[in-house]
């Protein structure tokens, strides 16, 4: 079985694949005053919870955007599963073309994400991961990455809201049925919900009309992919399983 880790700001995303299949995932929290045995036991635990045993793990590939965190998640793959992970990263093969001024620079989501969207949709192709960032990774016909707009993540701005102001609290995400609020929870609702959706069409639109394409797939993942699609004009479908199928994607690249 393959372990497939994402390491983000925000959460670790861990998937297991049993072959081509998915047959668990699971989330927790990235902390980096955390060590390697407080990730590997709560990992453990959750295997054994889907009945899978360490001894059943015989690969490994992880991407992070915490470089902090690195050599504590790979300290815990070789601790606790006497495997020493692949690491997305400079020198890895991951068939992308990367059009950027400094490769270097494009983080190791953005990568994974290209790969897997391209791998199983085809281009030209928008990917919109809505994370602690909302990244825009923009991938053409041949299998290119073009280019990446950054915008903030949606938890990231509401946080940013309630904690700079005195009167507005921390509310849960789900769109109002009006975009005029009649009370603050509905008011944040609207501007987050709805702003959001439309800063994702406004993009969109800016980017069909600087390629020249007015066809283009727009695929959403991360947490809140959903809730942002269906206020969206532009995105064509959610995945929330991109990430990790891209893992798995470039472990059998380099395996």
């Amino acid at each position: 079985m393959l372990l497939a880790i994402d390491l983000g700001n925000t959460n670790i995303k861990y998937g297991v694949f049993n072959d081509n299949k998915l047959v668990a995932s699971f989330r927790v929290s990235s902390r980096i005053s955390r060590t390697a045995d407080e990730y590997g036991s709560v990992l453990v635990g959750l295997l054994s919870d889907s009945g899978i045993k360490k001894s059943d793990i015989d690969g490994i590939i992880f991407s992070s955007v915490i470089p902090a965190l690195n050599y504590t998640v790979c300290h815990m793959c070789e601790y606790f599963f006497g495997i020493t992970p692949l690491i997305v990263g400079p020198g890895i093969k991951t068939g992308l073309n990367i059009k950027a001024e400094n490769p270097r620079e494009v983080g190791a989501d953005i990568i994974v994400n290209s790969v897997s969207a391209f791998n199983k949709y085809g281009g030209p192709i928008v990917v919109i991961d809505f994370g602690t960032a909302t990244t825009f990774d923009v991938i053409n016909e041949k299998g290119e990455l073009m280019g990446v707009v950054i915008a903030p993540g949606i938890k990231t701005s509401l946080e940013g809201l309630a904690n700079k102001t005195a009167q507005l609290p921390m509310v849960e995400l789900d769109a109002p049925k009006t975009v005029i609020g009649k009370n603050t929870k509905h008011c944040m609702q609207a501007g987050i919900i709805f702003g959001f959706a439309g800063l994702v069409d406004n993009i969109v639109r800016k980017i069909k009309k600087e390629l020249g394409i007015e066809s283009i797939r727009v695929v959403a993942t991360g947490g809140l992919g959903e809730i942002i699609a269906k206020e969206s004009k532009v995105i064509s479908l959610v995945d929330r399983t991109l990430t990790l199928d891209g893992l798995k994607t470039i472990y059998e690249l380099n395996k």
